[in-house]
This record gives structure tokens, sequence and C-alpha cells, in this order.
């Protein structure tokens, strides 16, 4: 089978999620013919990214969130703002992204929370299925439940998410736990999908506090504990444009530019893990037994850290105060079930992926095929 991805290019869950799927479809026998991915003015691809794609990848403007200088947390009304600037740039990508997917040959798009992907379905006739995956599908489905229900926030992180997945066959949603498949909304509900270098090794102890912000703005909470708490050894990683690979700020405070051999490399061996609550980066925490401080930067964060929290994982924080994590980390355990229900998510996609296919396959493709 052939595939066409469609990544969201902001932040770097989608992105290893789309590296981790490549790996799964390719070593399945299939192939991914190209990648397509969003880019915005405040984000770029990060290096591991670039280093470990296989397939072809090609560029378009994508809608993104832009964060404040001062909190770090998205701001609504610049972001809506700005991205209303970008419209005739967003309507050519929705025509470059119909182009690709008509001239692509493939058998399937798997789209990784992409809204332009939704959008060309809504307003386009294309015949070849569209899988949406991501941890987000989740909010959609009828037995999953937060404190936010009400929120106006949670209610357009909703839209959001149905407006990614318009036209779609399937929403595969990434889950800490397994729940019922949501027939209406055309979820199933799957493991983490996680990278080779995270299921290949085990984690060893550390006495030092990893660290992963998604926006430079969280750099001066971390600066202010670590004043009061020099002793203390952190390791922290950013994305901020133009700074050195490696910042020593002192002896026990260092930041690194993101890289995903020495992101796990530091999580492996670290004793806690500080996170501003994405998805992705609370998995692998989770996977190798580490304690988590999380600190929501919008909603979609807050949801994550709420759904963590009450599995066990860590605990909830409104800034990087890091004596709560200290303290949670002294009579933590690790979950052994999770550890197995994320060594599961090959089998479980790749089947639900393939289905998909054969059920979008005309009855002569069917014979053929099985021929």
């Amino acid at each position: 089978m052939r595939f066409l991805f469609v990544v969201q290019g902001e932040g770097r869950g989608h992105l290893t999620q789309a590296l981790a799927m490549e790996r799964l479809l390719t070593q399945a026998g299939h192939e991914v013919v190209e990648m397509l991915v969003g880019k915005s003015n405040s984000r770029q691809l990060p290096g591991f990214f670039n280093r470990n794609v296989r397939a072809a990848v090609s560029r378009f403007d994508s809608p993104n969130f832009l964060p404040s200088a001062t909190t770090g947390r998205a701001n609504l009304t610049k972001s809506i703002t700005y991205n209303m600037t970008c419209l005739t740039a967003y309507w050519h990508s929705i025509r470059f992204i119909r182009e690709k997917i008509e001239h692509s040959g493939a058998d399937a798009v798997i789209n990784f929370y992409e809204l332009l992907v939704g959008m060309t379905y809504a307003l386009h006739r294309i015949r070849i299925p569209q899988i949406c995956i991501g941890h987000q599908y989740l909010f959609l489905h009828h037995d999953f439940k937060t404190p936010f229900q009400q929120h106006v926030d949670m209610q357009l992180l909703r839209l959001f998410t149905r407006m990614t997945a318009w036209g779609a066959a399937r929403k595969l949603a990434l889950s800490f736990h397994t729940l019922p498949a949501d027939r209406e909304e055309k979820i199933v509900v799957v493991p983490p999908l996680l990278r080779r270098e995270v299921l290949s090794q085990k984690a060893v102890p550390g006495d030092y506090v990893h660290g992963y912000m998604l926006n430079p703005g969280f750099v001066e909470q971390v600066k202010a504990w670590h004043a009061r708490h020099p002793e203390v050894s952190l390791r922290f990683f950013w994305d901020k444009s133009n700074a050195p690979v490696v910042k020593r700020v002192d002896d026990t405070l260092t930041l690194y530019q993101i890289d995903d051999v020495e992101f796990l490399k530091q999580m492996r061996g670290c004793g806690a893990y500080a996170t501003t609550a994405g998805f992705e980066s609370i998995c692998e925490a989770m996977y190798w037994g580490k304690p988590i401080l999380m600190v929501p930067a919008h909603i979609e964060q807050e949801c994550n850290a709420w759904d963590a929290a009450r599995n066990g994982a860590g605990i909830i924080s409104d800034d990087f105060n890091l004596d709560r994590l200290l303290d949670f980390a002294r009579d933590y355990r690790p979950d052994k079930a999770f550890q197995a229900w994320v060594q599961s998510a090959g089998e479980i996609i790749l089947s639900e992926i393939e289905a998909v296919v054969h059920e979008s396959m005309p009855d002569e493709a069917l014979v053929s095929a099985a021929c």
C-alpha cells in the first residue's frame, strides 16, 4: 500500500509520530510516497525530523498559534489576528494539498492533525480515504470527559479537532488508556505511537531534572527556581531560534536546543521530568517510569495533563515550581500496564490502517490484491 502523510508542523509531537508511523508502515512492506508538512514563521522543522525522515518532504503555509512573550502560553487573540492575514496563503495551501493527493498515487492519506487537510476534503471531492491520527481525537469520544467540558476554549478545541477530520474514514485517537470504539464518531482508541529509540531502551536512575519548554518564555520561571535551588541539576530543552546547541548557564543549569538523540538520552537518565504537557513527551516519560510535572500552555495541554495525572503519571502546576515535582517523585511508582499498552501500538494501528484501505477498494481490486 502507498500512503501520503500530511503533518501539522507545530511542536514536536506530530513530527515524531509521523516518523514512527513511517517506520511502522515501511517495516510492514508499505510505502510513504511523500510527507507534506505545515510551516509557519514561529516554528522551524527540527533537526531530528530532517535527519530521520525517509520520504520526500514538501512544505506549505499552515495556521499556527503564537505564544505570549511574557507568559509562554498561546495568545488566542494574537493568533487569530495573525492567521486572518494569511488566508490567501492558506487557500493556496489547500489547492497544493489537493493536487498532491490527486497525483500521489496513494491508497490513503494519513493526516497528523493538520486543519487544512480537513478543509481540503470539505471543499473538494476526494476519493482517496483519509485517516486521522492524534491524541486530540480522544476529545471527541463520547466516553471521554474532562473538567473543562463547558469551557469556551474546550468547545473551540473540539470544533478545531472536528474540522481537521472533515471527510475522514477513521480517526485513531492516541490515548494513555484503552476505551471502546466510538462508532458514531468513527473513533478507534489506540496506544501512543512512540519511536523505536524509546521502545528499544530501558530507563536508568538519575539525580537531575530533565525538562522541555514548548515556548522560550517559560525559561524565566526555570531560572527563577534555579536561583533559589542552585544545588539541583537542571537540563532543559527549548525551541529558541538562534540559541546555541548547548547553553551552559552555570554548573547546574544547562539549556539545549531540541534534538531527538540528546533529548531521549537526558530523559532516559533523569530523576524527574518537567514539561509544558505535550502528549508525546508525557508518554515517553511514562513509558520510562519518570515522574512528571506538567505546566500546560493551552487547553489541549490542560486536557493532556489532567488525563495523565488521573493515571498517576504526575502532577499539574501553573508554573515550573520544581519543589512540587521533587516531592511527588519520592513516592512515585511506574505504571507497568502503560508499558504493555504502548508495546501493542504497532499491531493495533497497522491493523486499523490496512482495514480502512481494504474497505475503500472496489471488489475487483480486493480480488487482485488477494491473488
